[in-house]
C-alpha cells in the first residue's frame, strides 16, 4: 500500500465505509421487517388456537372481516387461508433471515478491510 497516494487510499476508504454503511442500513431494515413479520405470525398463531376452541356445530358460524363489513365463510376455507398465511409467513421470515446474515457477513467484511488498511499504514509508518 506504499506505492498509494493519499488521495487514492482516502478515495478507497471512503468507498468501503460508504459499503458498509449501506450494509448497515440495509441490516437494521432488515431486521425491522423480521420483527413485522414475526408479530403477523404470532398474532397468526393465536387466532388460529382461539378458533380451534370453538366447537365444529353447524350452529356456529364462522365471519371473516372486509373492511367494516363481515362475511360469512365456512370453516375450512378459513382454516386454509390461515394455513397459506401461515406458510408464506415462515418462508418470509426465512428468506429475510438469510438476507440479514448476508447483510451482516459484508458489514463485517467491510469493517475487517477498513481495518487491514489502517493497521497497514500504521506498520508503514512505525518503519518509516
Amino acid at each position: 500500500m506504499s506505492n498509494l497516494s493519499d488521495d487514492t487510499l482516502r478515495k478507497i476508504l471512503v468507498q468501503i465505509q460508504n459499503q458498509a454503511i449501506s450494509a448497515q442500513k440495509q441490516l437494521s431494515l432488515v431486521r425491522a421487517q423480521i420483527a413485522s413479520k414475526e408479530k403477523e405470525k404470532k398474532i397468526l398463531t393465536l387466532t388460529v388456537r382461539e378458533l380451534g376452541t370453538v366447537p365444529e356445530a353447524k350452529e356456529n358460524k364462522m365471519y371473516k372481516g372486509v373492511g367494516k363489513m363481515f362475511i360469512e365463510q365456512p370453516r375450512e376455507e378459513i382454516n386454509r387461508e390461515h394455513s397459506t398465511l401461515d406458510k408464506s409467513l415462515t418462508e418470509e421470515i426465512s428468506n429475510l433471515t438469510k438476507k440479514a446474515k448476508y447483510l451482516e457477513k459484508q458489514f463485517d467484511e467491510a469493517n475487517g478491510q477498513l481495518k487491514d488498511i489502517f493497521h497497514s499504514q500504521q506498520r508503514q509508518e512505525a518503519a518509516a
